[in-house]
């Protein structure tokens, strides 16, 4: 920081030191102006004049004043303004106090309004200048008076214009302020999104094959003794189930990898292009599994799909951990208008009162998914028992579009 700059910071942190140093350059100004006479033989002669003592009493207490011009700038005003029609009218010839009133002035305008700034210019104006043009020794015509009209001006413009860039400047730093708290709060809020999102992945996916795992698990333990070939199946599908669940883990965790860790899993997120592999893994740990698909061919973008998928893979679990070991379950996708309909029902007499009331995050997952590109998912008990699952998912909407992309 240079000398200037600390020197700024001093007199920032002290006005009342920079008001008195203000103050004893008025008053040397106006001691060094009350000196000359403006109208000798070769011009402006120094030493003519010798101010007398009503004079330089008048300028000490008008420079006196302006230390305390911040604290109280209109009451200092109406002191060095009086102070200066006394000076214009008592005096000859005249010592410039005026000057003191035109710092005060300038004070008034910078710490106030512009409507009071007008009026208090106009009136200070007026009455100065009435003052030196009326009762004052010189005529009214003289360059003196003009002069005071002019300064008295341009101290009130003067302060209103510094006012307005200070308040110029000071509605710049406050919308920077704002544009910045608006900006660590969209951050915020995206963190938010983006830890129930992944939350929402690991859920689905620990829940579905861990589900799978227990059962299979359970077959195995079952059947070991007597029936040790399908014990050695039932092993099999657990250790499928296991590596795909390990799998998924893998890509769902790479998402949270930094740009210097190992390079994250790149296979794509699962879709309903690998439906029917989803219905053979329930298959296999005894579920019975139906699918009909009526989208004739269409292409969704990467959210919509991993949606779908997922809200088939948590009903389906459901069923398989809530609706017994009779229940049988069918699927449908069917493409409606701009939208696709997924619907997942279940028979099972267990599936009637199981995840509701259990209060898991399965099904507000589910429903926070689907929400978030716009859709509705309705899930709740059949009627005459079982259990269903309907998901309106639209295809085009500019939710899934950016969550597509991001993709």
């Amino acid at each position: 920081m240079s000398t200037l700059e600390r020197t700024k910071c001093r007199l920032r942190a002290h006005p009342m030191a920079l008001d008195a140093t203000l103050a004893a350059g008025v008053l040397v100004a106006m001691l060094a102006s009350s000196f000359v006479d403006p109208h000798g033989e070769n011009g402006a002669t120094w030493g003519t004049h010798t101010p007398n003592v009503l004079s330089l009493t008048l300028m000490v207490l008008s420079a006196a004043a302006l230390v305390f011009r911040r604290r109280a700038p209109r009451s200092i005003l109406a002191t060095t303004g009086a102070f200066s029609a006394v000076e214009l009218v008592a005096s000859d010839p005249r010592a410039p106090v005026v000057m003191s009133a035109v710092v005060a002035l300038y004070t008034v305008a910078s710490a106030t309004d512009r409507p009071t700034t007008w009026r208090v210019g106009l009136l200070t104006m007026t009455v100065l200048t009435a003052c030196a043009m009326l009762v004052g020794p010189l005529p009214w015509y003289a360059q003196e008076n003009l002069a005071i009209f002019a300064w008295t001006g341009m101290a009130a413009a003067a302060g209103d214009a510094v006012r307005s860039r200070r308040a110029f400047v000071h509605a710049i730093r406050e919308r920077a302020d704002r544009a910045e708290r608006t900006r660590d709060e969209e951050a915020r809020r995206r963190v938010a999104e983006e830890r129930l999102r992944i939350a929402r992945d690991l859920h689905d996916v620990v829940a579905h094959h861990i589900a799978l795992v227990n059962v299979q698990a359970g077959v195995a333990a079952h059947v070991m003794d007597k029936r040790p070939d399908q014990a050695k199946e039932a092993l099999a599908h657990v250790r499928e189930a296991s590596r795909s669940a390990l799998n998924e883990l893998r890509a769902t965790v790479g998402l949270l990898r930094q740009s210097g860790d190992p390079e994250a899993p790149t296979e794509p997120a699962p879709g309903l292009a690998r439906l029917d592999e989803l219905a053979d893994t329930f298959r296999n740990a005894g579920l019975p599994v139906e699918v009909a698909r009526a989208d004739h061919g269409t292409t969704l973008p990467a959210a919509v799909d991993l949606a779908a998928y997922r809200v088939i893979q948590e009903a389906l679990t459901n069923v398989q951990k809530h609706a017994g070991p009779e229940a049988k379950a069918e699927i449908s996708v069917v493409r409606v208008g701009p939208n696709v309909e997924v619907t997942v029902l279940d028979n099972g007499p267990g599936q009637d009162d199981g995840p509701e009331e259990g209060g898991g995050h399965g099904l507000l997952g589910m429903r926070e998914r689907v929400t978030a590109l716009g859709g509705t998912c309705t899930t709740g008990p059949r009627y005459g028992g079982g259990f269903r699952v309907h998901a309106i998912l639209p295809v085009k909407n500019r939710t899934a579009a950016a969550l597509g992309d991001s993709a």
